[in-house]
């Protein structure tokens, strides 16, 4: 069966079925089963189909949270639960079920801890914070950007409220610019590069960067929908990620979760109104 396990069964699971050391790392240092993020893909078709024979009914468990080692106490109230990934054990064996494993680069990056305790985190391990949140962002982009053909910088090590994360080039773009990996690369072409403190904004949908050299900030917009292609060389001062501490409360908060603000020293924005070639110089 394929089916996702729950992390408090998987190691039980592996000591019953001939691994005697449960859930160990192997030699790379990671344990060598795929993590599981209950991200679901159903077929309407027959999920209809099998939510019509179950009514939606998902087999329950307990899993209590004690306080201590003597389980005499509970840390916090227990319920009947139910788990979506569970849905597999209501199929039939015929039924077509898989799994895609993903970089944790390009799919997992969850913001759920505030700066004091993700700081506490030790190093070498994720931190879920609003920081780590935002850098993975621009990880993601800038890998994609390279992966697609440009020439970007690698990323530098900086503490943000005591967590060190690497700093890559500050890459965002709207949704309506690139959905998949394919149109970014029917959207860059030529020999671009970009450097490590370069911020890259991308907002229209037919924006194309070709041979575009940046060191700095840029800001492109395309207020309608024709076609506009952008290229040259761009170099001026960026935009600066300055330290913010979270317990200064001068700042508003969501500057104090991230642990820093953006310094806009000097960009290059753009506005295009019509379809065009633009070779920016700044």
């Amino acid at each position: 069966m394929v089916i996702n396990v729950e992390y408090n069964q998987l190691d039980p699971l592996l000591r019953a079925t001939g691994y005697p050391d449960g859930d160990v790392n192997c030699e790379t240092g990671y344990s060598p089963f795929p993590g599981n993020i209950n991200q679901l893909i159903l077929e309407l078709g027959p999920y209809i189909e099998e939510l019509t024979k179950t009514g939606g009914a998902i087999q329950e468990f307990v899993n209590p949270k004690y306080k201590d080692a003597s389980k005499t106490s509970f840390k916090s109230s227990t319920r009947l639960e139910c788990m979506m990934q569970d849905y597999p054990k209501t199929l039939p064996p015929t039924a077509r079920v898989g799994f895609t494993v993903m970089d944790i680069w390009l799919a997992y990056a969850p913001v759920k801890n505030n700066p004091e305790d993700a700081a506490k985190v030790p190093k070498g391990n994720p931190y879920h914070s609003a920081t780590s949140g935002e850098m993975a962002v621009y990880r993601a982009n800038s890998l994609i950007l390279k992966k697609a053909g440009v020439k970007v910088d690698d990323p530098v090590l900086q503490v943000f409220n005591g967590q060190e994360v690497e700093v890559w080039p500050h890459v965002t773009w709207k949704p309506k610019w690139a959905l998949t990996f394919a149109d970014v690369t029917s959207k860059v072409s030529g020999s671009c590069s970009i450097s490590q403190k370069s911020t890259l904004v991308v907002n229209g949908s037919n924006i194309f960067l070709e041979d575009l050299s940046l060191d700095g900030a840029l800001v492109i917009n395309s207020v309608i929908d024709a076609e506009v292609k952008v290229g040259g060389s761009v170099q001026n001062k960026g935009w600066i990620l300055e330290n913010v501490d979270y317990k200064d409360t001068s700042a508003p908060e969501e500057v104090r979760i991230r642990g820093f603000r953006i310094n806009k020293v000097e960009q290059l924005e753009k506005t295009y109104n019509e379809p065009g070639n633009f070779c920016l110089k700044a």
